[in-house]
């Protein structure tokens, strides 16, 4: 095992989330643990962003649909302010 120097304020902030770990978790963790877990949080998720950015079903026809809807308002703001 090694060791290494850190600032209070992130010794504080470090000790902070072993705590809420702790809470989460219902046992003991070491500053260790909370490390490891931060380091984990950066694990990109290539398959969960390709699936939030997928387009919802029905898009194209709702797009679609406010197209035309604003093409109405244009027309009518033309109609009336002469825009």
């Amino acid at each position: 095992m090694s060791t290494i120097s850190v600032t209070e304020d992130v010794k504080e902030a470090l000790l902070k989330i072993a705590s809420e770990l702790q809470i989460k978790r219902g046992r003991r963790v070491d500053l260790n643990e909370a490390i490891r877990y931060l380091l984990n949080m950066r694990v990109k998720r290539p398959d969960l962003l390709e699936e939030a950015c997928k387009p919802v079903h029905g898009f194209e026809e709702a797009y679609e649909e406010l197209k035309k809807e604003r093409m109405r308002d244009e027309e009518r703001a033309h109609g009336k302010f002469g825009l």
